[in-house]
């Protein structure tokens, strides 16, 4: 895979041919290469075909939807990241997938920027990695293990215990190390709700998270707060 991001190649599925010809042009001015697929079925010909540098995929198609592209592409040992597109109200079907191996997600409207930022994101994230840390059965960073199968969290070997929704934000933030999360991302993409009235529940989850990991907010270890925008995790997390 070439360190030149303008040389990338893009396989784009989705079933709306209007979405498809509207991203398609634009990731074409930001320098990537774009192959187009109506459905997962076309989508693994594509792929096989192409070794495209990442998959950007809708999730409720015919024949073949996002969440069954992603298992047959790791179920056959394929690691090309993938980001999948969905509507809010469906994000519970994101959130099963990104266990399934999913790098990422973005729900529709989206701005076509924000996707060609995510696409730069996960590119650089799973540069070099033989596969991706949200493909990852177990994740480390210094003395904490997260074993994303049992969905269990341990630091320095004793059990951490987690609610479900913060179990799922530490997930979710140890596997995109470095990246900047906004609470309205956070929301769109773990909890699935109208995060306009809703926001406070990543920052208590937040707090929760800190609390069990004993990281202080004023010089953490773990998860950075970027004033007035959203977190960032800042260890070192490795598969």
């Amino acid at each position: 895979m070439s360190d030149d991001q303008s040389r990338r190649t893009v396989l784009l599925v989705d079933d709306e041919q209007a979405i498809t010809d509207a991203l398609a042009p634009c990731l074409r001015r930001c320098g990537f290469v774009v192959h187009v697929a109506p459905d997962g079925e076309r989508a693994l010909l594509v792929h096989d075909r192409v070794r495209p540098d990442i998959v950007v995929s809708d999730v409720l198609m015919p024949r073949m939807d996002g969440r069954e592209l992603v298992r047959r592409i790791r179920a056959r040992g394929g690691w090309t990241p993938i980001i999948l597109l969905t509507q809010i109200d469906v994000s519970h079907e994101c959130s099963a997938a990104l266990d399934e191996g999913a790098d990422d997600y973005l729900s529709k409207p989206f701005d076509p920027q924000e996707l060609v930022s995510r696409i730069r994101a996960v590119l650089r994230r799973a540069s070099g990695a033989p596969r991706p840390l949200s493909a990852a059965d177990r994740v480390t960073c210094g003395e904490l293990v997260v074993d994303r199968v049992a969905r269990r969290f341990f630091l320095a070997g004793r059990e951490l215990s987690l609610t479900p929704k913060a179990a799922m934000l530490l997930d979710y933030l140890v596997t995109h190390p470095g990246e900047l999360h906004t609470r309205e991302r956070l929301l769109a993409a773990l909890w699935g709700i109208d995060f306009a009235t809703s926001t406070r529940a990543v920052d208590h989850r937040i707090r929760e998270i800190r609390r069990v990991l004993g990281d202080d907010p004023l010089a953490p270890r773990y998860v950075e707060t970027v004033p007035s925008v959203g977190y960032r995790f800042i260890g070192r997390s490795r598969a």
